[in-house]
């Protein structure tokens, strides 16, 4: 009896230690979740139209076919970076506030400061931005209408990739400043696939979105 309530103690540990990461994941990415959600919105404005240009410049690959298409374009690049130093800074102020520092992965080894919150900000958006281009490209390839997934059984797969691709580059910056290894990248790159289609789901109930996937 005693040895069953060790276990159980200790499954309720690990699932009090998990419940935690995950609140830290979240913690610590809010902004670019924040970010995603008002550079939608921006690229929709009427505001700088003269960035909404793509940013393959019409250019074509070797096979003909667009390099990445009209839907990647400076406009978002520039509201990506912009919105992601702008929210950060500001969430440094509110974790500051909330005394909830310690569990953001960002403040473990540096200070939280507006100079470092605004190199965080960059690195995000240059991450966010960088990594939707493979996807994009392959897209192109397979003559998937930019802004569409594919139909038949791949299209699970473009789902998965369409929500995962940008949050690869996310985590990775994660990991520039706090060791997560392995298992634990991976673990947030699922986390936040099935965060971004939550929030694709909101964006096209409130019709920020053409398509829901």
């Amino acid at each position: 009896m005693e040895q069953e309530n060790r276990n159980v103690c200790a499954k309720m540990s690990r699932g009090k230690i998990m419940l935690r990461t995950v609140l830290k994941m979240y913690i610590t990415l809010i902004p670019p979740i924040l970010s995603g959600m008002a550079n939608m919105a921006f690229c929709k404005s009427d505001l700088f139209k003269s960035f909404k240009k793509p940013i393959d410049g019409g250019r074509k690959f070797v096979d003909g076919k667009r390099v990445f298409g009209e839907n990647k374009t400076w406009k978002g690049v520039i509201g990506y970076l912009l919105f992601n130093m702008i929210f950060y800074v500001i969430w440094g102020m509110i974790c500051n506030i909330l005394k909830i520092e310690h569990l953001n992965f960002f403040y473990y080894q540096h200070s939280n400061t507006q100079q470092f919150n605004i190199l965080i900000g960059l690195l995000l958006g240059i991450a966010y931005s960088l990594f939707e281009l493979p996807n994009s490209f392959i897209k192109r390839r397979m003559d998937i209408v930019p802004g569409k997934t594919m139909n038949g059984p791949q299209k699970v797969f473009f789902i998965f990739l369409d929500q995962a691709d940008s949050i690869f580059g996310l985590a990775l910056v994660v990991w520039m400043f706090y060791d997560l290894g392995l298992a634990m990248y991976i673990t947030y790159v699922l986390i936040g696939a099935f965060t971004h289609i939550i929030v694709n789901i909101f964006l096209y109930k409130i019709k920020l979105r053409k398509n829901m996937f």
